[in-house]
């Protein structure tokens, strides 16, 4: 479908915490490939609760505090979370264990994959690390050895973590991307100029994507 020669620049705001980022990557990425639109991905960080404890808390009682959900309401939203993930290829599972946490570390990480060529791949191994495999995100230690798993030198991600080397950089996007009007996430911004919003679908990313390529031609 891709007209023009120059790929589409896509910029994504998310957490690793949120399952809506995920959800909706994947199905943008179906869209990017059925449509076999040229493009390039750019992550941006995103707290979703930048005032979370280091230790983290059991998500339940976490989206109880904050949205004032029941028990029921998060139960019915974890099944309607699972089943879209099933249509785009991503596992999730929650348990009574699962936590929410404070990814203000894992934005620095982040930070230093992209120096590395490797932000994306990372990106995906701590979206699974967290939702389908319910790792610690929350421990430096957990943290590096996922960080090695994608091909990144462990001492030095742990160096990274530890010394808080990229935490000014970090903060300083995080205020950008606040700035530009960003409040929640997924925030995913093609061509830096068409913002969307939210987990929108294969088809609609699709429609999406056919109508950025026909204002190149």
């Amino acid at each position: 479908m891709s007209t023009s020669e120059k790929p589409l620049r896509i910029d994504i705001v998310s957490d690793v915490v949120c399952p809506w980022c995920v959800i909706g990557y994947r199905q943008l990425a179906a869209a990017l490939e059925q449509t076999n639109t040229a493009h390039t991905i750019h992550w941006h960080p995103f707290e979703l609760n930048p005032n979370m404890p280091s230790e983290g808390q059991n998500l339940r009682e976490h989206i109880i505090e904050k949205y004032g959900s029941t028990k029921q309401e998060s139960d019915a939203s974890r099944i309607r979370m699972t089943e879209a993930g099933q249509e785009v290829g991503f596992e999730f599972n929650f348990n009574d264990d699962t936590r929410m946490h404070n990814t203000f570390n894992l934005h620095q990480l982040l930070h230093f994959a992209d120096q590395q060529g490797r932000m994306h791949e990372l990106k995906q191994a701590l979206f699974a690390a967290h939702f389908t495999n319910n790792r610690e995100i929350s421990d430096i230690n957990v943290l590096a050895d996922i960080a090695a798993e994608t091909g990144l030198d462990r001492s030095e991600s742990l160096a990274v973590l530890e010394g808080q080397f990229f935490a000014k950089e970090v903060r300083a996007e995080e205020q950008h991307w606040q700035q530009q009007g960003i409040q929640s996430v997924p925030a995913i911004i093609f061509n830096e100029r068409h913002l969307v919003s939210g987990a929108q679908g294969v088809e609609n990313y699709i429609s999406i994507l056919e109508q950025l390529a026909n204002m190149t031609e």
